[in-house]
């Protein structure tokens, strides 16, 4: 349409100039609010065939239907669109309005997208992870392929820096728009609101919502536009205004086209629309005059040391609450009412976080491989994905058959992307068909697919569902079904011995070290035979797959546990004890049910859904599926596993064979006759953790390892070091464990020999040199020296048995002075001292003015240097 003909919007003063940089460069950013049209006029001013990608189906409809409209036609001649599961196209086609998912399948198969002559990326401030890979991959195409396509990247707000930094430094255009005024009414709730948990929203915030809504109803004229953070959330609010007068519409991306549109027309009477962020940009809900905003939003996260993926409700960004409160400016002067405070929203992010940054990357991980890039570097991506994030995605795929080691992808990778799903729910519908039937397979994914559609019981919610004639459900189970029809389960599935193989990079797994491997067991370690992980896998998983593959006769609750457990072998769990709500998923994670729970005691459950609240140990039950064991090996018979272990557990060697499900023990039997050096490397790591106090410690050995530890501070190598450390590190080179087995046994080792064996043969035959047990005094005596201070030994000696000593000995090769502890007859210390000469001038004197009184039968002479040493007293007298 020539720009005159176009509706008097904003953006049309800028589209020449838009042309223009497309012209020059081949690529250009436009920055411009909601309601300036440059989600329907831009497309419709620029020649050649144009393809328009918006984050989100109800977007991508609604701008059809607009710009169809305004050339007086209806979606499907020359304006058409395709999102998943519906299309209108024809050969007239000269604007495709896509989903930005559709683009990035649409690249994968055709990277030169042939007969377009430009692509538009609408809403890329929203970060979405399919906009980010499509930005990505047409940078690229461009580069590579196709320098004539022309891109243009918008955004509505004003940070476009780094979309032209991306886009190789393109000009910016910016279109402003003479939006009507907003008043912003500060509205938070009077008592304390419990913050949002997962997604969890306090019930008292939802009334304050409600409470708010009728406000602004009673306040002003015209519509008003309720901003939610989920449809669960929606229905909650949409109860509490029965009775308004006003008709109470929700709005959100799950439900079906015709619903859709019916919230984005006018109607006959007052609406409060109440909706999530699809609302915020890219659509015009006509006749708003008011925004209720609960400052809420739903973003996806990811717990990726445990594999648990889920919503989160977090506090909206502050640029978000700026395109929420446009909504009410759109036709006429508006009020927007937040349901917090200023001060709140001074401490509300600038912007949302990236989706990238805390996502899931499985899907996106498989997009990266697909177009030849499996870590995503030489990309042109706005950020890059975290290291640890993209590297637990990879490992996902490689253990789903869709990469190779390498990371690049299979045929089976290829057809998981061909379903349009994420990757667990492509691989439980391909993988799941032939066991429980395609349809039933379609319907429980296309459930799995639908997060509002989860419950405690998921196989309750399946039954519901079927019943209830869903239209979004069913058109997604129609689509899952041709799917399969194009797409049948293939012989690309992982075999066993890749499932074996897999079991080490599971949680459980940590290390393979000298051909043991070491299994995480709770807190503990032990070392399993690695020769007997894969003994058998084969046997088991043919006997249950040739079980389960008569489709029609498993019951409903282990149909959809086998396609839950296939989809997320991880979690499939086992109750903790019998009758509780506690259970231990394969992956190693605790998870309980939720309180009033129907599935509380069940012994198998396959988890759907569970989330983990920062700092819990243990994840929350959000949806799961009664199993039978059979059921439950059979989901997640890649991990699998069989062992022969012999370790320290619980305080003592444990000798057993183990077949274990991820973390979850299935059988243990006791082995009579462990291999005795594996027993031994159990010993030792007993003695690790629990210290050297499991020895029997003689009062020789602690007298041996004294003088080891005074010899060692004494004169250093090769005298060994006897710390605790020292010892517990090298417990394998000086204990003789002989014939020990078990804790108990370790206290019948004979310390001291093991101790001696420390000693390098160069060293061996001078230790009573270095450090003897015992010194010679002058009387005659042989008196033990204590070296419990290892840089201080101390010799006791009798002030009447040292007379004639000028110097205190020396020990360690002469480097050390003995410590003496000058005693009385009575054995009670007089001095202490390592300077002899001066005590016998100085101190002594004052010794024996005071004891000679007390102990007469004693010697004190006046010289104790020249005097006899004794250890007698004077002959009485007769």
């Amino acid at each position: 349409m020539a720009d005159d003909a176009l509706p008097d919007l904003p953006i049309r003063e800028v589209l020449p100039r838009v042309r223009a940089a497309l012209s020059g460069g081949g690529a250009a950013v436009l920055v411009a609010p909601p309601g300036t049209g440059k989600t329907t006029l831009v497309p419709l001013a620029l020649p050649g065939r144009v393809v328009v990608a918006e984050p989100r189906r109800l977007a991508a409809r609604a701008a059809a239907r607009r710009m169809a409209s305004l050339l007086g036609e209806r979606p499907g001649e020359r304006v058409g669109y395709t999102v998943r599961g519906d299309r209108q196209v024809s050969r007239r086609t000269r604007v495709e309005v896509v989903t930005t998912g559709v683009l990035v399948r649409r690249l994968q198969r055709d990277p030169e997208l042939a007969g377009t002559a430009a692509v538009i990326l609408d809403e890329c401030h929203e970060r979405h992870l399919d906009t980010d890979l499509a930005l990505a991959f047409l940078v690229e195409a461009r580069a590579a392929l196709r320098p004539d396509l022309q891109l243009l990247a918008t955004s509505a707000t004003a940070d476009a820096g780094r979309l032209s930094e991306v886009l190789g430094g393109a000009p910016v255009v910016t279109a402003t728009a003479p939006l009507f005024p907003v008043d912003a009414i500060w509205a938070p709730p009077a008592g304390p609101i419990t913050p949002p948990l997962g997604l969890r929203v306090d019930p008292r915030l939802l009334d304050h919502v409600a409470a708010t809504t009728r406000r602004a109803l009673a306040e002003g004229e015209g519509d008003v536009l309720v901003f939610l953070p989920g449809a669960r959330e929606i229905d909650a609010v949409a109860g509490r205004l029965s009775g308004v007068a006003a008709e109470v519409i929700p709005l959100h991306g799950r439900q079906p086209g015709a619903v859709q549109d019916a919230a984005l027309r006018a109607g006959p009477r007052r609406r409060v629309v109440l909706s999530t962020a699809v609302a915020e940009s890219s659509l015009t809900v006509p006749g708003v005059r008011a925004v209720v905003d609960a400052g809420l939003s739903r973003v996806p996260r990811m717990d990726h040391a445990r594999g648990l993926g889920a919503l989160a409700t977090v506090p909206v960004s502050r640029a978000a609450a700026v395109q929420r409160a446009g909504r009410a400016g759109r036709e006429a002067p508006g009020r927007v009412y937040r349901c917090w405070s200023a001060a709140q929203h001074d401490r509300l992010p600038a912007q949302p976080e990236p989706e990238i940054a805390a996502a899931d990357l499985t899907g996106f991980a498989l997009d990266l491989a697909l177009w030849g890039h499996p870590d995503g570097s030489g990309l042109s991506l706005p950020d890059q994905p975290p290291p640890g994030a993209l590297q637990a995605a990879v490992t996902t795929l490689r253990d789903l058959g869709a990469v190779d080691a390498g990371g690049r992808v299979t045929p089976r990778g290829r057809a998981l992307a061909d379903a349009g799903l994420h990757p667990r729910l492509a691989r439980a519908l391909l993988d799941g068909a032939p066991l429980v039937g395609p349809r039933r397979a379609a319907e429980i994914v296309a459930l799995l697919d639908d997060d509002r559609s989860l419950a405690d019981d998921l196989t309750a919610a399946w039954r519901r569902v079927r019943g209830s004639r869903d239209p979004a459900w069913r058109s997604e189970v129609s689509r899952l079904s041709a799917a399969l029809t194009r797409n049948p389960a293939d012989e690309t599935a992982p075999d066993v011995t890749d499932a074996a193989a897999a079991v080490d990079t599971e949680p459980g797994a940590s290390s393979n070290d000298g051909g043991r491997t070491r299994v995480a067991a709770g807190d503990d370690e032990v070392h399993a035979a690695a020769s007997n992980e894969k003994r058998t896998l084969a046997a088991d998983r043919g006997r249950s797959r040739a079980g389960a593959a008569g489709s029609g006769n498993l019951p409903d609750d282990l149909a959809a546990g086998l396609v839950v457990g296939l989809a997320y072998p991880e979690r499939v769990a086992r109750v903790r004890e019998a009758g509780g709500r506690d259970y231990l998923m394969a992956g190693g994670t605790a998870a309980e049910l939720t309180g009033g729970s129907g599935l509380a005691g069940v012994e198998w459950l396959a988890i759907a859904s569970a989330d983990r609240a920062a700092g819990a140990r243990t994840a929350r039950v959000r949806a799961a599926v009664p199993l039978d064991e059979a059921t439950a090996i059979e989901a997640a018979a890649t991990l699998l596993a069989e062992a022969t272990e012999i370790g320290w557990v619980g305080g003592d060697v444990v000798a057993r064979t183990v077949r274990r499900l991820g973390a979850i023990t299935l059988v243990e039997r006791r082995i009579a006759d462990p291999d005795r050096e594996l027993v031994r490397a159990a010993l030792a790591e007993g003695l690790r953790r629990e210290g050297l106090g499991l020895l029997t410690w003689s009062r020789g050995a602690v007298e041996l390892r004294e003088r080891l530890a005074f010899a060692h501070a004494a004169l250093g190598d090769p005298w060994p070091d006897v710390s605790d450390e020292a010892l517990l590190d090298r417990a394998g080179d000086w204990l003789e464990f002989g014939s020990a087995r078990r804790r108990s046994d370790l206290g019948r080792i004979d310390v001291a020999s093991g101790l001696r064996r420390l000693l390098p043969w160069s060293v061996a035959g001078r230790l009573d040199e270095v450090a003897p047990e015992r010194l010679p005094v002058p009387s005659g005596s042989r008196v033990r020296v204590d070296y419990s201070d290892p840089q201080s030994p101390v010799l006791a000696v009798k002030v009447q048995e040292a007379f004639g000593w000028r110097d205190a000995p020396r020990l360690g090769d002469g480097r050390i002075p003995v410590l003496l502890h000058l005693l009385s007859p009575a054995g009670r210390p007089v001095a202490v001292t390592r300077d002899l000469a001066s005590f016998w001038a100085q101190g002594y004197p004052q010794v024996r003015a005071e004891l000679r009184g007390r102990y007469p039968r004693h010697p004190w002479p006046e010289d104790p240097t020249t005097a006899e040493p004794t250890r007698r007293t004077k002959p009485r007298a007769r």
